[in-house]
């Protein structure tokens, strides 16, 4: 049963504040639209925007995650020689990712991961800044380097726990080195024996570090439904601090995509609660944009979409996403062609305000995916718009 505790939220966001729940068939509202009504831009002709980063005849390269370092310019991506699963690669750019190294030595074990893996900056208390690699499924493993990722540490498990997708992101709490992260399973890997359910029930979880990253707590569930698999968390902090937004998918592909907020970071959570059409997808990835605007990267999976299984994205405001909002327009960033096998993406924004997102696709008819960013400015895509 859902805890209701009625609270006025940012922005004038009515919520129904929870721990964990499970929310109930009956209890879901009637679904919002199949299709949405802003504009498409269409960037995928335009391949002067594309940089390669990893291209392999015959082998998959997929599931690509990055970061950009404090000086702007130096970015490190990694991603499996597989789908999901695979042996990480490393690279890294100098130059804001207009052009990338050679594959980078890493740890022997990396070869061993088994799930899609994430790259999150951290800082604990004292101001050591690391950098952290997961890879999930059971159980959840932890990479560290020390040294802006020159070295690393092995893959070492974190606890007696795992799940899928670990972690769809790292987010800085306000304490100095404390972070929230969150990640998803459907019973299969949360523990070391499977104890997946029927029908299948897909439980969100969140942990906590206190240490800048290093540890972390036993997760505790969120969210868990059998109605709707919420899944693949992405985070969004508003803009004057006070709330997190999280953005979800839903595997069932019954509905929309799904967010959930909290005030308390992250302590406590609203009910989920579907959003437009128009940021409906998978592995949703956003940062702010010198303008105070959302860019939001996913894999298009909205149930009426002429782009549906493209790598898109999506601008709008924040309060275009707590009053939900479709937003301002979406762009087709490239053209997949192969199902919707694409768009697990990183997005960072350089000091000049160009957009670096990263993924990976089947970009070439025919042949395996490999890793592409696409880089572009928002004054670039209103200019589009306007026209």
């Amino acid at each position: 049963m859902i805890r209701r505790l009625i609270s006025y939220g940012t922005l004038g966001l009515w919520t129904l504040c929870l721990l964990s729940v499970s929310l109930r068939a009956d209890e879901l509202p009637a679904a919002l639209p199949r299709g949405y009504t802003i504009p498409t831009l269409d960037l995928a002709g335009q391949t002067e925007r594309q940089v390669v980063v990893d291209r392999q005849a015959g082998q998959y390269l997929g599931h690509p995650t990055t970061v950009l370092l404090e000086d702007g310019r130096t970015m490190l991506c990694v991603y499996p020689k597989g789908h999901g699963r695979g042996g990480l690669i490393l690279k890294r750019s100098e130059d804001g990712g207009r052009t990338w190294s050679e594959r980078l030595p890493v740890p022997e074990n990396w070869e061993s991961s088994l799930e899609v893996p994430t790259i999150h900056r951290v800082v604990d208390a004292q101001g050591q800044r690391r950098l952290i690699v997961w890879s999930g499924l059971h159980p959840a493993r932890l990479a560290v380097s020390e040294d802006d990722g020159r070295s690393w540490s092995e893959l070492k498990a974190v606890g007696d726990w795992g799940g899928i997708v670990v972690m769809g992101f790292v987010e800085p709490l306000k304490a100095p080195g404390h972070y929230l992260a969150m990640f998803h399973d459907d019973g299969r890997f949360f523990t070391s024996r499977p104890q997946q359910k029927k029908p299948v029930e897909f439980t969100l979880y969140k942990t906590f570090s206190r240490d800048g990253g290093l540890t972390w707590s036993e997760p505790e569930a969120v969210q868990r439904d059998t109605r709707v698999h919420l899944c693949e968390p992405g985070c969004v902090r508003s803009p004057d601090g006070k709330q997190l937004a999280v953005l979800l998918r839903e595997n069932s592909r019954r509905r929309n995509s799904f967010v959930v907020f909290s005030d308390d970071e992250g302590q406590t959570w609203t009910a989920p609660r579907e959003l437009p059409a128009a940021l409906t997808g998978d592995r949703h990835t956003g940062k702010y944009l010198p303008d105070g605007r959302l860019f939001i990267s996913f894999r298009d999976t909205t149930l009426d979409s002429p782009t549906r299984g493209d790598w898109v994205a999506w601008v709008g405001t924040y309060e275009d996403l707590a009053q939900g909002r479709e937003g301002q327009y979406r762009v087709r960033l490239m053209d997949n062609h192969k199902g919707a096998d694409c768009a697990y993406p990183g997005v960072e924004v350089l000091p000049d305000g160009t957009i670096v997102t990263t993924t990976y696709g089947h970009w070439t008819p025919g042949e395996m995916p490999y890793v592409v960013s696409v880089r572009l400015k928002v004054e670039e895509l209103d200019k589009l718009a306007s026209q």
